[in-house]
């Protein structure tokens, strides 16, 4: 029996070459299940995405997904990508094991927390509410850090600085009275900024909007103190604060103290995004 992908629906294309299409999983022609390829709109046209992948439960167990995925791969092989990307449920073993199997790597992990009805209280850590001039400083750098993350990941330059750029503005579009956003600045006992928090509201795949810590950063010299642990509880505060029951962020597979930190903290993995070379 052959299994391939036959499309379900004209390719869209947009302005930035973002590609997406549907397809559907056949066996000799007849339809076993459905899948959508694209391509990624943050990393550009040479990362492609398989979205959705979905075999029928009475065609499951018999090697139609893996075929399917391999399938997946040479169409976005022709259209030209460098790398494909797959995001899966933390509970999906089946997904799981088919991505290992197939070469993909953890890249980064999505972790939510259900936060009590009651607001955490706010830990006495010289934490509070970022300044004007802090401010002023903090988004060149959190620029700058979020384009180093885009081009070591395969991002040209100029374009990983580009989308940086234009993710902030989206983000922050007023600055510190954006509505919905936290910002917060770390203080050692001489009034230096040792850390940084930004929270926020974001939509995430199954969860709807919840309140997102966007980023969080302590200073070298100050890792190992607590201070990581203290911001994330303002985090929860904040969002709290905003009308938010639960709360999410992204930590790269790699940053094992973080991982370790929102373990610790209650936070639970929902999705695991994985990668793998197209060669």
């Amino acid at each position: 029996m052959t299994t391939t992908l036959r499309p379900a629906g004209p390719l869209q294309q947009t302005a930035d070459g973002t590609r997406t299409r549907p397809y559907e999983v056949c066996v000799n022609s007849r339809p076993v299940g459905t899948v959508e390829l694209g391509t990624s709109p943050v990393f550009g046209p040479s990362v492609g995405q398989i979205r959705d992948l979905c075999i029928a439960e009475p065609d499951r167990r018999r090697g139609r997904g893996t075929v399917a995925a391999l399938a997946a791969e040479e169409v976005l092989r022709a259209w030209r990508c460098a790398r494909v990307d797959v995001t899966l449920p933390a509970d999906a073993t089946a997904a799981r094991r088919l991505a290992e199997a197939l070469g993909y790597a953890e890249r980064g992990r999505s972790m939510v927390k259900p936060l009590p009805e009651e607001p955490p209280a706010l830990p006495d850590a010289g934490i509070r509410p970022m300044t004007d001039a802090e401010f002023a400083d903090f988004v060149p750098t959190a620029v700058e850090g979020y384009a180093s993350d885009l081009a070591a990941r395969g991002v040209p330059e100029e374009q990983a600085r580009s989308r940086s750029e234009e993710s902030h503005r989206e983000l922050l579009p007023d600055g510190l009275a954006t509505e919905g956003a936290g910002l917060f600045t770390a203080a050692d006992a001489r009034g230096r900024a040792i850390g940084w928090l930004w929270t926020g509201r974001r939509d995430l795949p199954g969860e709807g909007r919840t309140g997102y810590v966007w980023s969080i950063e302590v200073a070298e010299r100050a890792r190992g103190r607590g201070v990581g642990r203290s911001l994330m509880r303002v985090a929860e505060q904040a969002v709290h604060a905003d009308g938010a029951r639960r709360i999410g962020l992204h930590v790269f597979s790699d940053n094992v103290p973080a991982r370790r930190l929102y373990e610790s903290l209650g936070y639970e993995v929902t999705q695991l995004h994985c990668h793998k070379p197209l060669v």
